[in-house]
């Protein structure tokens, strides 16, 4: 990769560098706790990294986090795993979600806008919020929910849910939700593992324009949770609630004041799942001393939002940028909550969305990026962007086809926007490279790491490389690192998940690039990566470049070790409607790769399939179907409840047994 200095596609104004709340942020940490006053993010980010006490302390001066009880020091431990953040603190991640309705003039504002498939928003106040939270928070007392209990949502990305999971953290009790288009399998192997003592449902959803009806499923996770002390029912379809559960109307009339438990710094706050694409998932527990510090980071200064903006997140609430969304609440942002189908009625429902809103970020999927690309929407010609102030894709890595069509759709509208491409994990509900409001972006690539996270990209020896491909590792703790996994008592599986590869060293398990200039690309996950002669190349390459071709809707690449030392890498395609894989496509395929990318990382074979398959939080499945390719049955491949659609293995299932 060269180190030369290209043009950037967008560079931030002297007016938004000087208002960005990172560079007052910069500006008081060089007064007060010795931080750079000079050299720009860069000199910043290696301050919070070289300092990381004295980073955090400063963390949580600026954004006035109240502790209960104070702090004996900043890090107790900074072994990892094992990190002891904050020892001797309390707080409450709630009383800090719901400070800005305390205030007089706000009180009557927007906390929550949220948006259904008729895309016209409704609004929950400040003080409308702070009531329900209070009042279902004194409930679940009454219901004798005590701090380290677990409750959990079955729930859509509804006003309904934020008032759960900030009524569950005011008592100190720990949150887990799944969205309802999970089916029982899935929800059990998640809230099983966790023994929730309340469950909050729907009687159903909608999306793309129909009814789901889930009553069935949630008559069968009441039976298959023992645990369980109370059901409370929300009729999102008008549904009577069924025998033995709790009306949420009945729950949330009180005029109550929320009272928040103190707790512990790294007291529980939720449980998160991984993809758990092989066996049950990961139940990943975060604290809330950790998320709270993290998110108020992340949003406030790499995000730079503040009480003017709007913060709107394309997601459902059994994926970490829920939880993410949710935060914004952290910094007084007004959080857009959008429960449908993000294509319904048609590939622009997001923009329309982020329109009638008032949306000053976007955020959404890069597959969304690249779908409205494909469709030819015109988001900023269509619709009215003129509030977006940034528009930010994670998921997986935006192409560099992704960059260019947003730059060019907001050019021909609104002028340049803030192209933001991030990159984290469930592991720390965060991201560890992204947004910086004072960088400039290029294309293809994200800005740089983030604030006191110490990204780097090592081979496998555990050296750093520079402008080379390598694994993702982090070498210093964050606080939103997970406190422990559920059920794992001696720390094993959550060792062998992040440290078994560089021992007190985590690495996620994605390739990446640092530029020499600070910037990051990433590749694609390290254990799916392509690896032929020595030549390293990430599947999201493959499919920047493949899918640009429009008889193509979706592609898979796969790198398959076989026993006699060989390598066989097949390229699945899933044909968009009409066309046909013939020769004359099958070429320009290999054309496209071995132009635009590697000879080497040309396919053995193109192969026609059904489908690609996904986890239930869309990525695509990757390992599973290499595991399926070398022979191994599909019972021991992949958990069936973590896919979307467990019948298109079995295509992938039978193509192994043949060539074993």
């Amino acid at each position: 990769m060269s180190t030369a200095n290209p043009s950037p596609l967008w560079q931030p104004d002297q007016e938004r560098v000087a208002g960005a709340q990172i560079t007052r942020f910069q500006a008081w940490a060089a007064q007060h706790h010795g931080a750079p006053a000079d050299g720009g993010y860069a000199a910043l980010h290696r301050w919070s990294v070289d300092e990381l006490d004295t980073f955090w302390k400063a963390v949580t001066e600026w954004f006035d986090v109240r502790f209960s009880t104070p702090y004996t020091r900043v890090l107790g431990d900074r072994s990892m795993p094992g990190a002891q953040w904050f020892p001797g603190a309390t707080l409450n991640y709630a009383e800090h979600a719901l400070r800005a309705g305390e205030d007089p003039t706000r009180a009557d504002t927007p906390a929550l806008l949220h948006v259904d498939e008729t895309h016209e928003p409704t609004t929950v106040t400040w003080s409308e919020l702070r009531r329900q939270v209070g009042s279902l928070a004194a409930e679940l007392r009454t219901l004798g929910v005590r701090p380290g209990d677990r409750v959990s949502g079955y729930l859509p990305n509804i006003p309904q849910a934020v008032v759960a999971l900030l009524a569950t953290a005011a008592v100190g009790a720990v949150w887990t939700s799944c969205a309802p288009d999970f089916g029982a399998r899935s929800v059990l192997d998640r809230f099983q593992q966790v023994e929730p003592v309340v469950l909050f449902t729907v009687d159903g959803y909608r999306y793309g324009g129909k009814a789901h009806d889930r009553r069935d499923t949630v008559t069968e996770l009441r039976a298959e949770l023992p645990t369980l002390r109370a059901v409370v029912h929300i009729p999102l379809l008008g549904t009577e609630a069924p025998e033995g559960a709790l009306e949420w109307s009945a729950l949330t009339a009180a005029d109550t004041a929320p009272v928040f438990e103190p707790v512990p710094f790294d007291h529980p706050l939720w449980v998160l799942y991984s993809s758990g694409t092989t066996g049950l998932p990961k139940a990943i527990v975060q604290s809330q001393g950790g998320i709270l510090v993290e998110h108020l980071k992340q949003i406030g200064l790499h995000c730079d939002l503040g009480p003017q903006d709007r913060f709107f997140w394309y997601t459902s609430t059994g994926w970490m940028m829920w939880n993410f969304l949710v935060s914004g609440l952290l910094t007084g942002t007004t959080i857009v909550l959008y429960d449908g189908s993000p294509g319904y009625p048609d590939t622009g429902a997001q923009w329309r969305v982020a329109e009638r809103t008032g949306a000053t970020l976007f955020g959404t999927s890069a597959a969304y990026v690249m779908a409205c690309r494909k469709a030819d929407v015109h988001p900023a010609r269509d619709f009215d962007l003129s509030r977006v102030r940034c528009v930010a894709t994670t998921g997986s890595p935006l192409p560099p086809d992704g960059f260019r069509w947003l730059r060019d759709a907001f050019a021909e509208a609104t002028g340049p926007v803030w192209i933001a491409s991030v990159s984290g994990g469930t592991d720390v509900c965060s991201c560890f490279a992204g947004a910086v409001p004072t960088l400039p972006v290029h294309i293809g690539e994200l800005q740089a790491p983030c604030l006191g996270t110490d990204l780097q990209a090592w081979d496998p020896q555990g050296k750093p490389l520079v402008d080379e491909v390598g694994e993702l590792v982090v070498t210093n703790p964050m606080p939103s690192m997970p406190i422990h996994f559920w059920n794992d008592p001696d720390g094993s599986r959550y060792h062998d998940s992040y440290f078994d590869t560089y021992p007190g060293v985590w690495r996620h398990g994605d390739w990446i690039t640092l530029t020499a200039r600070g910037s990051v690309v990433i590749h694609g996950r390290s254990d799916s990566t392509l690896n032929r002669q020595g030549v390293r190349m990430g599947s999201a390459d493959i499919y920047e470049a493949v899918e640009r071709l429009p008889e193509i809707r979706e592609s898979l690449v796969i790198g398959v070790e076989q026993p006699d030392g060989g390598y066989w890498m097949p390229l699945f395609i899933h044909l968009a409607p009409g066309a046909t894989l013939d020769d004359d496509l099958r070429a320009r395929i290999k054309t496209t790769i071995r132009t635009q990318l590697s000879p080497r990382h040309v396919p053995d074979e193109v192969i026609e399939v059904p489908g690609i398959p996904h986890t239930l939080t869309g990525k695509r499945i990757e390992v599973p179907v290499k595991r399926l390719l070398q022979g191994t049955p599909l019972a021991k491949a992949v958990n069936p409840g973590s896919v979307d659609n467990v019948e298109l293995l079995r295509f992938y299932e039978q193509l192994g047994r043949e060539r074993a």
